[in-house]
């Protein structure tokens, strides 16, 4: 396995970065302050290709594999972890299932539409009361003639209310059984199917997050993805590439409060001299470091696998698992580096604290990730 990047994948991560800087960068903490969620930016990313980035070009994507997709995405969260978050979420979870399960004629009808962000997607499957245990979740369909019936609210989701269109697991079998589980497409504007609450967060605060709920929303049986009750097991494929993308916003973040320590610790004059030659201050860095690149491997690793096809539930659990710990702790001591400036609004490690507990929790908790990890080392 080669672990230099391409040139392709440098050209698309130069491509990335230029965008971020000139169209995110300027606006991160005021989309941040008002909870703006926007749309405007993604139609922009549409045109560049960053919104279809696995989507092959026959169906309006761009055609690149895992390796540009994490730079894409580390290239973004470095600027800004909630445009980087919905930019994973639209990718990874919407669209790639689509592409993933759907027939010929349904990725035709909508992969060009998400593709180039003439749509932006959504994905459910989180509800009120079922998080991780998502075998109990209680949004079902039930089949009358040639359509379904959904009944039910999920939460959590990004995009939950601007999204034109959404990938919606429900509950077609009984509760806790095999293969009790569909997957359905669902149109903005399909009777029955409305936004319910936004979420008020501690970070990520300009990728909106919403419920979507169903209230006896027919839909057709074209409307299904796969066959009835395979809804939870493409959700966990789904979710193994999904973790790579968290993995890299992670990473993306991590890197991102690195650089501000990094520089600010050159700058700031303390016993005068600058504070990195303080021992205390250059060991935060070397661990700092240390753990990024490291999570940078296991990312690379996983990004090798799934682009040749293999199984990558294990490599990907461990990917976001360690990333997104590393995200909260790089983030938690740059914050600590700055000091008391840290803690201020006029900074950015602030932000990249705030952003950073997300990838812990969403697409698998931590403790999902171990319990992932420790089923395929102890069953393999």
């Amino acid at each position: 396995m080669e672990f230099r990047p391409t040139e392709l994948t440098e050209q698309v991560a130069r491509t990335a970065r230029d965008f971020a800087n000139q169209y995110i960068r300027p606006h991160v903490m005021d989309w941040d302050e008002s909870q703006e969620f926007p749309v405007s930016v993604f139609k922009e990313m549409g045109k560049l290709g960053l919104m279809g980035v696995l989507v092959p070009e026959n169906y309006g994507g761009a055609g690149l594999g895992y390796f540009e997709y994490n730079a894409i995405i580390q290239e973004v969260a470095k600027v800004c972890g909630s445009i980087g978050l919905s930019l994973a979420a639209h990718n990874s979870l919407c669209t790639n299932h689509i592409l993933s399960f759907g027939t010929e004629e349904q990725k035709n009808k909508w992969l060009p539409k998400l593709a180039t962000a003439e749509w932006i997607g959504a994905w459910g499957l989180t509800e009120p009361n079922t998080g991780s245990d998502a075998g109990n979740m209680k949004t079902v369909a039930v089949k009358e003639g040639n359509e379904w019936i959904l009944n039910g609210t999920k939460s959590w989701i990004t995009h939950g209310k601007s999204g034109d269109i959404a990938v919606v697991i429900c509950r077609t079998g009984e509760p806790r059984t095999s293969g009790n589980s569909t997957a359905f497409v669902v149109e903005r504007g399909t009777p029955g199917f409305t936004a319910g609450k936004k979420e008020n967060k501690l970070g990520m605060r300009a990728s909106e997050t919403a419920e979507m709920i169903f209230e006896n929303c027919r839909l057709s049986d074209a409307n299904r993805l796969g066959e009835v009750g395979d809804g939870f097991r493409q959700a966990m494929k789904i979710l193994d590439g999904g973790r790579i993308s968290i993995a890299a916003l992670s990473l993306g973040i991590a890197k991102g409060a690195y650089e501000a320590a990094v520089q600010y610790s050159k700058e700031r004059h303390q016993f005068d001299q600058p504070i990195c030659n303080f021992q205390g201050i250059s060991f935060k860095m070397a661990d700092m470091a240390t753990e990024i690149m490291a999570s940078e491997l296991l990312i690379w690793q996983a990004c090798d696998l799934k682009n040749r096809g293999q199984k990558v539930t294990k490599e990907g659990a461990m990917a976001k698992y360690y990333a997104s710990e590393v995200a909260v702790k790089t983030a938690t001591e740059a914050v600590q580096i700055f000091g008391g400036y840290g803690y201020t609004k006029d900074f950015p490690v602030e932000k990249y604290y705030r952003d950073a507990k997300l990838c812990t929790i969403g697409e698998g908790t931590s403790e999902i990730q171990k319990l992932v990890i420790s089923r395929e080392v102890l069953h393999s």
